[in-house]
């Protein structure tokens, strides 16, 4: 049913929606606005005119929404209700295209279903809105929908389509019907397969100056009889008749959410013959079709299906420090709902990634979680016009030996190092979180990445509100690990040896690691002139050397070095 602004979601004033108003003054504000507003135009006359949709429906809505909530924060002059474009199209609608109001949720369409009877529900398709003429049973006209009011004649191309019957058994001076031209598909599962960029064909099909073959691939649904047959059955009875088949078979009565939720979950995920991208509760017009307006009609409402990706706001740029002193670059978001989880942060990847994709506070992205239910960046939607850029951290400044010890500059790789140390990964310590990590080092000066191995229950007690219970548990992981083979050590404090390599060397030989040569590092696998030069560095750094040679005090070390003699 194309593209249209989301009127009924309103963005009402409460702490919550508050917190979401920038920290502008009144000068960026307007400049903030006025740019968006006019990209949006600019958006709306190359889809409205030319068929073109520059960006994705998904981002286009969110953007609007964007726009309101701005223009809601600082008082701004609101955009017209209907987006105000040109059309070249000449043929004056004889009833106007009202458009469909869209909710956000069930609760929404519950509250307007309240407010209505007699309603049914229909797949949202995801095609090109027209109004069929018929006049005196002979097909008429084709009128684009255009901006409701006037729209292009295409007439001619909808001659060439065997889904528009060209006579009725009908002898009414005009019948007049709205629908939704549509690309016929075989078996789309919008679950699976997504929209298809399923309008940009149908709209390329119709705007092309000579007929296509492609013509013939085209469905009509018709959604809209005005003046017509106040009872529903007698309406698809008579579409049916006429050879509008469609409408019928994906049109289903409803009197409650639970029954508009059961049919938006079913057409989801069924095979179906069109894209769909949600659906729409239809009630009983409430004017006759001669007070059609663009934008006016309450009586039909959509609910779109939860988009693969959701625009979000960043509140800010972070770079964490990981354990082997790579640096990431982190979105700092606004909390937004995607699915079923809250996402507040998403990880662009390297600082270069994040330079090259120019992102800072202020900027609208769009995110969409991969596998495994992660959070993942896809690009930028729009970008504000005053841009304050992050400081970088220092180039050089961490690296595989850097925080070995705590400080408060290396606190971050320095929690990283222990959180890794602690995972199945290195001495598979459960329970013993990031959160908590923070909670054992926090005061504490200067420790190495090994001093919790002297701690006394005094020691691990000390953060405030730790239960005895947590405090049973991390002295009995401390002790086990003090007799954790010296094998798993290796991986735990972050020695860079490949996996190969350590399978390789015996446990005799292990012992002795910190006296090799570079030669001999090379003869393991994997381990080339670049890694054995990391690896003698590592047993050569101040820093690292000791907590080697604390290892070398454990006790499965020692047992180590008796089986090796």
């Amino acid at each position: 049913m194309g593209r249209m602004v989301i009127y009924g979601f309103l963005l009402f004033i409460s702490g919550e929606s508050l917190a979401l108003c920038p920290n502008w003054s009144p000068a960026r504000a307007h400049q903030e606005i006025h740019a968006l507003q006019e990209q949006l135009t600019v958006w709306d006359d190359r889809y409205y005119r030319q068929g073109e949709a520059s960006i994705s429906d998904t981002q286009y809505d969110a953007l609007r929404e964007r726009l309101k909530q701005w223009q809601l924060c600082f008082a701004a002059e609101a955009a017209p209700s209907t987006p105000q474009w040109l059309t070249e199209g000449q043929l004056r609608h004889p009833i106007a295209h009202t458009g469909v109001k869209k909710r956000p949720d069930g609760p929404a369409v519950a509250r307007w279903m309240a407010q209505h009877s007699d309603m049914w529900v229909q797949p949202k398709i995801d095609g090109v809105a027209v109004t069929l003429v018929y006049r005196y049973g002979k097909f008429y006209q084709m009128i684009s929908r255009g901006d409701g009011l006037r729209g292009e004649d295409w007439t001619a191309k909808a001659r060439a389509m065997p889904a528009i019957p060209l006579t009725l058994a009908d002898d009414s001076d005009e019948r007049v019907l709205q629908g939704e031209i549509f690309w016929r598909s075989t078996g789309h599962q919008q679950a699976m397969h997504g929209g298809v960029n399923a309008r940009n064909r149908v709209a390329g099909v119709l705007r092309q100056v000579s007929d296509s073959p492609a013509l013939k691939e085209l469905g009509i649904f018709i959604w809209a009889w005005p003046d017509g047959p106040a009872s529903l059955r007698m309406r698809l009875d008579k579409l049916t008749a006429w050879g509008f088949e469609e409408t019928a078979r994906w049109t289903q009565r409803v009197t409650t959410l639970q029954d508009v939720a059961m049919w938006r979950e079913q057409w989801f995920r069924q095979s179906l013959p069109f894209a769909t991208d949600g659906i729409v509760v239809h009630a009983q017009p409430g004017a006759a079709g001669r007070y059609w307006l663009p934008g006016q009609g309450d009586w039909a409402v959509a609910w779109k299906y939860t988009p693969p990706q959701v625009l979000a706001e960043v509140k800010s740029v972070s770079f964490p420090v990981g354990r082997t002193g790579k640096i990431a670059a982190v979105l700092n978001l606004i909390p937004i709902k995607l699915d079923d989880k809250w996402v507040r942060r998403v990880n662009v990847g390297s600082i270069k990634k994040w330079q090259e994709m120019d992102i800072v506070a202020g900027d609208q992205v769009l995110v969409s979680l991969a596998g495994q239910g992660i959070p993942r960046l896809d690009r930028v939607a729009w970008r504000i016009k005053n841009r304050i850029k992050p400081r970088e951290p220092e180039k050089g400044r961490y690296h595989t030996l850097s925080c070995l010890r705590l400080t408060p500059e290396c606190e971050e790789q320095f929690l990283a190092r222990l959180v890794w140390l602690s995972s199945p990964s290195g001495l598979g310590m459960t329970g013993l979180s990031k959160s908590l990590w923070q909670r054992l080092i926090a005061g504490r000066e200067n420790m190495s990445l090994l001093s919790w191995l002297e701690w006394s229950a005094e020691d691990i007690a000390r953060p405030a509100g730790m239960t005895p219970k947590r405090q049973a548990l991390i002295d009995y992981h401390f002790k086990q690990s003090r007799q954790q083979p010296l094998r798993r050590w290796v991986q735990a404090i972050g020695l860079p040896l490949p996996a190969a390599a350590l399978r390789a060397i015996n446990d005799a030989q292990l012992v002795s690691m910190g006296e090799w040569t570079t030669e001999r590092w090379q003869r393991l696998p994997g381990v080339g002139a670049k890694q054995a030069a990391q690896l003698m560095r590592h047993f050569a750094d101040a820093a690292f050397y000791p907590l080697w040679q604390r290892l070398m005090a454990l006790p499965s070390t020692i047992n180590v070095q008796d089986v090796g003699n």
